[in-house]
C-alpha cells in the first residue's frame, strides 16, 4: 500500500456533497464524548464507505465474528490497527490503513474507492483505540464478503433509506450503563461506535429525518 494516497473531493454524486461538506467542518466534540487522551492508545482506522447499489445509496458494513476477543459478534465499519508499512499515522498511513483492512476483511479493491475526507480521532475506552474514520465513494464497485470467517461473519451493504427510516431508530441500554444510538438494520442491530458514527454523519450533513428519540430498546446480548 502507497504513502501516496491523496484525499480528492471532486467526482462526488450529489447527495454525498453534504456529507463530504459536514466531515470538513465538524468538531471532534460534536462526534463523541469520547476524545483520544493526550499519551497512549492504539492507533486504528475504519472505512466509512458509500456506494450507491440495487437499493440506491448504501454504506458499507461488517458483522465481527462472534468468535473475537473485543467486540465479539458486532456490526461495524471495516478497519483495524494501523501497521507499520501503513506509514505515517499522522498522514496518510491512516487513509492506508482504512483500505488495506477493507480489502482483507471483505475483498475490496481499494482502486475502486475515491477518498473523500477524514474526520477527527475518536476514542474507544473499552479497547483502548484511537479510531480515523475515513469517508469513502466506492466509485467502482468490487465484489465483498467476509475474507476470514473467523474474523468477519457477514458483509452487508446497507441502503442509507434504512438507516434514516424513522422506524428503524432508538437509543440503546446496555447493561454497562451505555446509552447511544442504535439502528434495526438488515436483520441486526447496529450500535456503539459505529451507531455513534453514522448518526453524526446524518445529523451534520442533514440527512437525518426526524425520529423519536425518546424510543428506547434493551440490550438483549443477540449481538456478542
Amino acid at each position: 500500500m502507497t504513502d501516496m494516497v491523496q484525499i480528492a473531493r471532486d467526482g462526488l454524486p450529489d447527495w454525498l456533497a453534504p456529507v463530504r461538506d459536514a466531515a470538513e467542518r465538524v468538531e471532534p466534540r460534536q462526534l463523541s464524548r469520547f476524545l483520544p487522551p493526550a499519551e497512549g492508545g492504539r492507533r486504528s482506522a475504519v472505512l466509512v464507505l458509500f456506494g450507491e447499489g440495487p437499493d440506491g445509496p448504501d454504506l458499507l458494513l461488517i458483522e465481527r465474528a462472534r468468535s473475537l476477543r473485543s467486540h465479539a459478534g458486532q456490526p461495524s465499519f471495516p478497519g483495524g490497527a494501523l501497521d507499520p508499512e501503513d506509514g505515517d499515522p499522522d498522514g496518510p498511513g491512516r487513509v492506508n490503513a482504512a483500505l488495506r483492512e477493507a480489502r482483507e476483511e471483505t475483498g475490496l479493491d481499494p482502486a475502486g474507492v475515491q477518498v473523500f475526507g477524514v474526520l477527527p480521532d475518536l476514542y474507544i475506552p473499552v479497547s483502548d483505540f484511537v479510531v480515523t474514520p475515513v469517508l469513502g465513494w466506492w466509485r467502482e464497485p468490487s465484489p465483498v464478503g467476509p475474507v476470514d470467517p473467523a474474523e468477519v461473519a457477514a458483509v452487508y451493504r446497507v441502503p442509507v433509506s434504512q438507516l434514516t427510516d424513522p422506524g428503524r431508530r432508538a437509543r440503546l441500554r446496555h447493561p454497562s450503563g451505555f446509552r447511544g444510538p442504535a439502528f434495526e438494520v438488515e436483520g441486526m442491530l447496529v450500535w456503539g461506535f459505529t451507531a455513534g458514527v453514522i448518526d453524526r454523519i446524518l445529523h451534520f450533513s442533514g440527512l437525518e429525518r426526524p425520529w423519536d428519540t425518546s424510543r428506547e430498546i434493551e440490550f438483549s446480548g443477540r449481538q456478542q
